[in-house]
């Protein structure tokens, strides 16, 4: 199964192993961006149905296999990603196809005794990444529990910066407020980046007038944007407690971290065998034996009194149905992560408050690298979020080399429609940039926009 490249199309030759969720989700926006994808999985039904749906190479057997690899084109390739649901077996093909192949390897790893031990693996075995998608996912939760106000809270910067999604309530000081007037009188060291107003997504210029209920997107360093949201009127301190329900990786991820940022945890988990091993692996928390979907025990261990709720069972509807329940019977931040996407206008028409996707936040990291893979030399992409039901990019760029877009005043590049340059990031230093703000070599800088794709800076100039 030889691919020639595609004069016309010069995507990379990627080839995915494992079509579950996040191989789904990973073809799904691969083939969008114009690659050459090859996906090999056990079961050949599967197979047969994603390769037809989205147009590709499909073969059925052990990605881990040389006879497979080398049919599927591994001698070609220039990418293999590999997110079967087994640690072992993912490290295996990326393994042997980098024995056979000149070709970049990711691997997903989830295991608790592997993530810690990650660099070393990534180093050794010679891949590009190793991610963990429940890691990853408890990361999320754990910064939105630092700041409850928030409905989502992203890092850029290497965690210098952020980006803080919230609602704006009725009678908030907001509301009828013009951008520029926010700029000028409540904070100059913020910007905001994206407006959803009636499931509609605008990148707000100074004169964009903002009104209660509209979902905000606003970039500022952790410092900044907590002192911001106290001036506008919300809470910012962190929750003191939360109640996860549900033992798995991504439970005891969560939980690892919330300790160790000082937040109490209770952990409600059915498995008997899973409470005893949570209890030695988290000495600190709460574990309780029991069915966390039974809301007499939810009473019981004082649901109504917690400060946050994250329902991390595997199944979205009982995560759903489990929030839904917090949100009546207590005043608790809720977290709701679901992994499915089915039924997604259903779930947005819900009050879920913070939602997590981990197979996106897989996706998200590894559609980066492809993208970085794929590009010019003068820049690099460092970090990518798909926000607002993917209408929105924002990605930061590293600046390797002077070009089109270095050492002119912003007000001066001719740059793209619904596009904002967020911040720059100079030295560790964040700058919310001004017309008269340079980019400048050594520099990376956050780009926000509907248009998707950007590979690179240049990107953004028309």
């Amino acid at each position: 199964m030889l691919k020639a490249k595609n004069p016309v199309n010069p995507g990379l030759n990627i080839i995915i192993v494992g079509c579950g969720k996040v191989g789904t989700t990973l073809i799904e926006q691969l083939s969008k961006e114009g690659h050459d994808i090859t996906i090999i999985d056990q079961n050949a039904q599967k197979v047969q149905e994603i390769a037809s749906l989205y147009d590709i190479m499909g073969l059925a057997g052990n990605g881990a296999s040389y006879s497979v690899q080398m049919e599927a084109g591994i001698a070609e390739a220039d990418l293999i990603i590999a997110v079967t649901s087994s640690d072992e077996l993912n490290l295996l093909c990326c393994t042997v196809a980098k024995q056979v192949g000149n070709c970049a390897a990711i691997a997903r790893v989830r295991t608790p005794a592997y993530s810690s031990e990650s660099n070393y693996l990534r180093e050794a075995l010679g891949l590009a990444m190793i991610i963990n998608p429940e890691l990853e996912a408890s990361k999320e939760a754990a910064r939105i529990l630092y700041l409850p106000t928030a409905l989502e809270v992203n890092s850029f910067a290497h965690g210098q910066a952020e980006m803080i999604k919230f609602k704006i309530p009725e009678g908030n000081v907001l509301n009828g407020m013009v951008i520029a007037y926010l700029g000028k009188n409540i904070s100059s060291d913020i910007l905001i980046c994206a407006v959803e107003r009636c499931g509609e997504v605008y990148i707000p210029s100074g004169n964009f007038q903002l009104e209660a209920g509209d979902v905000i997107s606003f970039v500022a360093t952790r410092k900044v944007s907590k002192h911001f949201l106290e001036k506008i009127g919300f809470k910012t301190r962190h929750v003191k407690n939360t109640m996860i329900i549900g033992g798995g990786k991504a439970s005891y991820y969560l939980a690892h971290q919330l300790i160790h940022m000082g937040i109490s945890v209770k952990i409600i988990e059915q498995d008997k065998q899973r409470c005893e091993e949570l209890s030695i692996l988290l000495p600190k928390a709460i574990i309780i034996n029991g069915d966390g979907t039974d809301t007499d025990l939810l009473t019981e261990e004082g649901i109504e009194y917690m400060e946050s709720f994250v329902p991390l069972t595997g199944v979205d509807e009982e995560n759903i149905l489990l929030t839904l329940h917090a949100r009546q019977v207590s005043n608790a931040k809720v977290i709701t992560k679901i992994n499915r996407l089915a039924f997604k206008d259903v779930i947005s028409g819900l009050d879920l408050g913070s939602v997590i996707y981990p197979r996106y936040i897989t996706s998200e990291a590894i559609i980066a690298y492809v993208r970085a893979k794929k590009n010019s030399m003068d820049s690099n992409i460092e970090t990518l979020y798909h926000l607002f039901d993917h209408r929105v990019e924002a990605i930061e760029f590293y600046i390797y080399e002077n070009s089109k877009v270095t050492n002119t005043p912003l007000m001066s590049l001719p740059l793209k429609e619904n596009l904002l340059v967020s911040f720059i990031n100079r030295n560790g230093s964040i700058i919310i940039p001004s017309g008269q703000d340079t980019i400048q070599k050594g520099d990376s800088v956050m780009i926000v926009t509907t248009h998707t794709g950007f590979k690179d800076i240049l990107d953004i100039l028309k």
